[in-house]
């Protein structure tokens, strides 16, 4: 099938680097040091089951997007076998978790920039200065069209692995064996350790947003899917390795949130924080690339399916429509102004939710996209079993991420409700 847009088609490795670009962001320099402290040396066992859980989403979502290629992505996975008002509820909570997590990541790159660039300096205002400059130039980048998103992500993705790869290669020779004996852990610790896992995975979905600007989506998106997916989960594996083996338990809690920039100092000396902060810079602007692509497809699709009013859609400047711009300004005010602390609990959860409904979808249209019922059914089973024990954990923990769990589901399905009600009266 050949792509809607006019543009010049996206390649297999400009769809896998989008797919790694999104993964391969907060992933790295924020989550794997708070997995690690719920872990310590047994972090590399939670990447691998969030990775194999993510596996099984990716399939799901490779055989839909090979079948029904188009800018929506999940959006439109969830209109082919869900009742309309949970489909609207699920696309704006999917709309939602991606602005959030472009804002986190986005504060994530303005952290790295001042240490890189400022060293000493405790002026409060720096860090909101580059989080607001990352935000506008990479969504004014996307406005310039798909074509220039995917040259850029190749770039980005392909300088910030060399780095990363190389710290890795060299890294296992200073690696302590004695810290990686795997101490005992319960199954609470390793559900809400898999939990924030497999939000670093989660960005292999937004490579659905790119599958109507493939040449031939039935070859290219099922490959796509399980090279990024599976070259991710090797590149998380060993850079915990890495990172457990060279880093004592005390350095991290006191480095958790830059952890993978503390373990290049007994790796390459004192110029190898300055190496990984700025492989940091690249990663985090990569990951908001990928995501602000997948998020101004899906406003560009809710649009034109009526989820939201027709107006909002209008083109402002080249694919800068109404709503992305007010989308850029809300992550703007979210990245500025809020306390993201439990963001990162709540984002896995929606993550989580949503990628079980496209199994739920991919399953029950398993003759269509010739699908595995086997592998779709088993990847229910997986993901329900991680979000029951994902909020089993965090009630045991403290009721503020459940309480904005609660509040985000609630507000999503009054909202899906009253778009259908007033799309009838139209």
């Amino acid at each position: 099938m050949k792509p809607v847009s006019s543009e010049k088609p996206l390649t297999l490795l400009q769809v896998i680097a989008l797919g790694i670009g999104a993964m391969v962001g907060a992933g790295i320099f924020a989550l794997l040091g708070q997995t690690a402290l719920i872990m310590q040396s047994a972090t590399w066992i939670a990447f691998a089951c969030g990775g194999l859980v993510a596996l099984f989403a990716g399939y799901a979502y490779a055989r839909l997007s090979a079948c029904y290629p188009s800018p929506g992505g999940i959006i439109d996975f969830f209109r082919l076998s869900l009742p309309a008002v949970l489909t609207i509820a699920l696309s704006f909570l999917y709309l939602v978790t991606l602005i959030l997590t472009v804002a986190m990541v986005a504060r994530a790159f303005g952290a790295y920039a001042v240490q890189l660039f400022h060293q000493g300096n405790e002026s409060a205002l720096l860090p909101e200065v580059y989080t607001a400059f990352i935000i506008i130039a990479v969504g004014l980048m996307n406005i310039t069209g798909s074509h220039a998103v995917g040259k850029v992500e190749v770039l980005l993705v392909g300088t910030k692995l060399v780095i990363i790869i190389a710290l890795v290669a060299t890294g296992v020779f200073t690696v302590d064996t004695t810290l990686l004996n795997i101490s005992t852990f319960s199954g609470d610790t390793l559900f809400s350790a898999v939990g924030l896992t497999f939000f670093a995975y989660a960005g292999f979905g937004m490579m659905a947003n790119a599958s109507d600007k493939v040449a031939d989506p039935g070859r290219v998106m099922p490959r796509a899917f399980m090279i990024a997916i599976l070259f991710t989960i090797v590149l998380y594996i060993s850079l915990a390795l890495v990172l457990l083996g060279n880093l004592s338990p005390s350095q991290l809690v006191r480095y958790a949130d830059t952890a993978v920039a503390q373990v290049a100092y007994p790796v390459w000396g004192k110029t190898g924080f300055v190496i990984v902060a700025a492989a940091a810079l690249l990663a985090t602007t990569s990951a908001i690339n990928a995501t602000l692509f997948s998020a101004f497809n899906i406003t560009d699709r809710m649009c034109s399916t009526g989820i939201l009013p027709d107006s909002w859609g209008k083109t402002v400047f080249r694919q800068g429509t109404t709503v992305n711009i007010l989308l850029i300004l809300l992550t703007l005010l979210l990245a500025l102004f809020l306390n993201l602390s439990d963001l990162a609990n709540v984002a896995s959860f929606t993550f989580l939710l949503c990628y079980l409904m496209v199994l739920v979808v991919a399953w029950r249209q398993s003759a269509v996209i010739r699908a595995s019922k086997l592998i779709t059914g088993t990847g229910i089973v997986l993901v329900t079993a991680v979000l029951a024990g994902f909020v089993v954990t965090l009630l045991s923990g403290g009721f503020i991420s459940v309480s904005v769990i609660a509040g985000a589901l609630i507000l999503c399905l009054f909202a899906g409700y009253l778009r259908k009600r007033s799309r009838k009266d139209e």
